[in-house]
C-alpha cells in the first residue's frame, strides 16, 4: 500500500538513525557463560513441572486476522517474563495480528521461558509503525525458546518496494524492519518455526551467544530483495541445523564478530547462498572465526560459498571457516573468495584490508550454471593464505569448468574438477 508523506518521513527518520547506529560496530565480544542446552535432547518441547500456560486470548487477542492484538501480547509477555515461577507465552491456533513489539528481559522464570506458537503471527503492513526498526525484538533474555509448529508472517510484500540495499550504499540507508530480531541474548533455541515473506531479514542475530536454530522452514520469493534468511553479527556458538531457506537474498549470512557458527543439513535455494560478508566496510570490525558448514545442499542459488570484503576501505580478517560435503545443483558461483566486492571486473580501487586466514574447502561436487566455478580473488595487500582444496567436482553444462586464483595459491589434493589454478 502507498505510505502517506507525513507517515514516511517518520519512519525514514527511525530507519536512519538506526542505519546510523549499525555503522558503530561492537567492540566488545558477547558474553558467552554456561550453555544450558548443551548435552541435552531439546528436539521435543516439554511442559515443566509447574509451568503455568497464559495464553494470548486471556489478554483479548482475537485470532480472525483483522483484530490488533499488540497490546494482548504485550500484556502476556509481561505476565509470563515479569511475574515470579515459570510461565509459558501461548499462542493458539488462528491469526493474530500484530505490529512493532518489544519482548525484553530479564525474566523471573527459575527456566528458559518458552513461546509456543501453534497459530499465525501476521505483522501489520504500514511500515510507518516500525519505528523501531525491526518487527518482533527479543532483547536481553537469558533462557529462552520459541517453537510449536507455527508461522510468523511479515507481509513484506508491500514494503519490498521501498527496500534500498544498505550493504552497497555508502550514504544512510533506511533497511527494512526484520521478523524476528535477537539482540544481547543467551541461550535461545528457535525450533519448527515457520518465517514467511519478511519486510527485511527473517530472522537477525547479534551480540549474542550460545542460539539454536533448527528446523526451521524460511520462505520468501526468490525477487524479494535483501530478505536474508539467518543474518548473524557480533555472536558466538550459533547452531544452525536441518533447515530450509528459500528466500531473495543470503540463505545464511555473517558479518563482522561472528565466531563459532556451526550450520548443518541446510537445505538452500533459491537464493544467493551461504556468505561470509561483506567485511571491511567500517573501522574496528571484529574477526569472524570459526566457521563450519557441513552436509549441505544448495539448489539454484546465484552464489554457493562465498566470502567478500571491500576493496580500498577498512581492516579485518577471517579465518578457520570449512566447508565440507556440499551437494550443488545448477548454483552460478559455487565457490567464490571476492576482495574486490562491488568492484569487479577491472576494479582500480586500493586493494582490501581484510585478512583471510585457513579457508577449507573439501568434498564440493554438483552442476554449475558459470563456466568459472572457483573463483578466488584475493586482495594484493594480504593474499589468501592457508587456503585448501580438496576433493572437489563442479560439472559445467557439457564444457570443462575453470578455476580463476588471484593473489591465492591454495594447497590442492584429490580430485580436482574444475582442474587447479596454474
Amino acid at each position: 500500500m502507498a505510505i502517506a508523506k507525513s507517515a514516511t518521513i517518520l519512519i525514514l527518520f527511525f530507519a536512519l538513525a538506526n542505519y546510523a547506529n549499525a555503522g558503530d560496530i561492537s567492540r566488545v565480544r558477547p558474553p558467552v557463560g554456561q550453555d544450558v542446552f548443551g548435552g541435552k535432547n531439546n528436539a521435543k518441547d516439554v511442559l515443566l513441572p509447574g509451568e503455568k500456560i497464559i495464553s494470548v486470548l486471556s489478554f483479548g487477542a482475537k485470532g480472525d486476522g483483522t483484530t490488533d492484538c499488540t497490546q494482548a501480547f504485550m500484556s502476556t509477555w509481561q505476565a509470563v517474563c515479569k511475574q515470579p515461577g515459570q510461565n509459558r507465552f501461548y499462542v493458539p491456533l488462528g491469526t493474530y495480528l500484530v505490529s512493532s513489539m518489544f519482548f525484553t528481559g530479564p525474566c523471573l522464570a527459575p527456566n528458559p521461558v518458552t513461546i509456543q506458537v501453534e497459530g499465525t503471527v501476521l505483522a501489520t503492513t504500514d511500515i510507518s509503525e516500525y519505528e523501531n526498526g525491526e518487527w518482533l525484538m527479543f532483547e536481553h533474555i537469558n533462557g529462552l525458546k520459541i517453537m510449536g509448529g507455527g508461522t510468523f508472517d511479515g507481509q513484506g510484500q508491500e514494503s519490498w518496494k521501498y527496500t534500498e540495499n544498505c550493504e552497497t550504499s555508502n550514504k544512510a540507508c533506511a533497511r527494512n524492519p526484520s521478523s524476528l530480531f535477537f539482540a544481547e541474548v543467551q541461550n535461545v533455541i528457535i525450533s519448527h518455526i515457520k518465517s514467511l515473506n519478511p519486510k527485511g531479514f527473517h530472522i537477525f542475530v547479534t551480540k549474542s551467544s550460545n542460539v539454536r536454530l533448527r528446523r526451521l522452514k524460511i520462505i520468501a520469493p526468490e525477487t524479494s530483495p535483501n530478505t536474508d534468511g539467518i543474518h548473524i553479527s557480533s555472536s558466538v556458538n550459533v547452531i544452525i541445523a536441518r533447515n530450509t531457506i528459500q528466500t531473495g537474498d543470503d540463505c545464511v549470512s555473517m558479518i563482522q564478530g561472528t565466531e563459532q557458527v556451526f550450520i548443518n543439513r541446510l537445505r538452500c535455494g533459491p537464493g544467493h547462498g551461504i556468505s561470509i560478508g561483506s567485511l571491511g566496510k567500517y573501522p574496528n570490525e571484529r574477526e569472524v572465526r570459526g566457521i563450519s558448514i557441513k552436509n549441505s545442499q544448495l539448489i539454484g542459488t546465484t552464489n554457493g560459498l562465498r566470502l567478500k570484503t571491500w576493496p580500498d576501505k577498512y581492516g579485518g580478517a577471517a579465518s578457520e571457516i570449512s566447508f565440507f560435503n556440499i551437494n550443488m545443483t545448477d548454483v552460478k558461483n559455487p565457490i567464490i573468495i571476492d576482495q574486490e566486492y562491488e568492484c569487479h571486473p577491472n576494479c582500480q580501487k586500493k586493494p582490501s584490508l581484510v585478512k583471510i586466514v585457513d579457508v577449507h574447502f573439501a568434498n564440493v561436487r554438483g552442476t554449475t550454471t558459470s563456466p568459472i566455478a572457483v573463483d578466488m580473488r584475493c586482495s594484493k595487500t594480504f593474499p589468501c593464505t592457508g587456503v585448501t582444496i580438496r576433493d572437489i567436482d563442479l560439472k559445467f553444462q557439457n564444457a570443462p569448468s575453470q578455476a580463476r586464483c588471484v593473489n591465492v595459491k591454495p594447497l590442492y589434493s584429490g580430485m580436482q574438477n574444475p582442474p587447479a589454478c596454474p
